[in-house]
């Protein structure tokens, strides 16, 4: 089944990137046709964008509730509505139905609605947070961890300095300072040049849930 997305008002760089597979697609003709309301389709959007928070949801769209901002990307058999600022956090998602002895499951896979997104104008706390989300937790969640950051300062002797907060497997994890060092600050300095320094105040004496300890 292909898709025609269409919509003039809407530029080229905010034409969603998703995917609403074959078989989503007739899992969800079905379940509108048990609504009674001609042309009803689906909302697409992400609740906290950018955020660890970040969920994304689908919603009924009946033709009179439809928001004239949304962007219509339209199926063969319902329209689909995205919400436009949660385009960027839609990349690369995929709506997709798998098939089970117990019916099914709708699921929904969007990696980079948890992203912040920054602009040229970002501050110094928005492109740390930035490089956090897209560059370090990917790698500290293979062992349970996560690291966000609690405040930068200008420090006299090192310069602007970073503070951050690991939690999950890396507080109280024996390898923190390897990972603190070699890993997180030298790739945070890789995209952002005038950090001096990055720092550790997570209470590591806390290790109940380290994965090394």
């Amino acid at each position: 089944m292909s898709e025609d997305v269409t919509n003039s008002t809407v530029a080229e760089e905010t034409i969603p990137n998703m995917i609403i597979t074959p078989s989503a697609q007739e899992y969800l003709r079905d379940l509108l046709a048990k609504q009674n309301t001609p042309g009803i389709g689906v909302r697409i959007f992400v609740e906290s964008p950018g955020t660890a928070r970040a969920e994304c949801c689908m919603a009924y769209s009946a033709p009179d509730e439809v928001n004239p901002t949304d962007y219509q990307q339209d199926y063969p058999d319902f329209p689909a509505f995205i919400d436009t600022p949660s385009i960027p956090y839609l990349k690369d998602a995929v709506i997709d139905y798998n098939k089970d002895r117990f019916g099914g499951q709708l699921t929904f896979k969007a990696p980079n609605s948890k992203v912040p997104r920054v602009g040229p104008d970002a501050s110094i706390e928005e492109r740390i947070a930035y490089v956090l989300q897209a560059e370090i937790n990917p790698g500290l969640a293979g062992h349970g961890g996560n690291c966000s950051l609690v405040e930068i300062f200008e420090d006299p002797e090192h310069g602007l300095t970073a503070v951050l907060q690991f939690g999950g497997g890396c507080q109280g994890c024996s390898a923190i300072d390897i990972t603190l060092k070699q890993g997180v600050e030298t790739t945070l300095q890789s995209h952002i040049p005038e950090l001096g320094r990055v720092i550790d105040k997570t209470d590591h004496t806390q290790n109940a849930g380290a994965y090394m300890k």
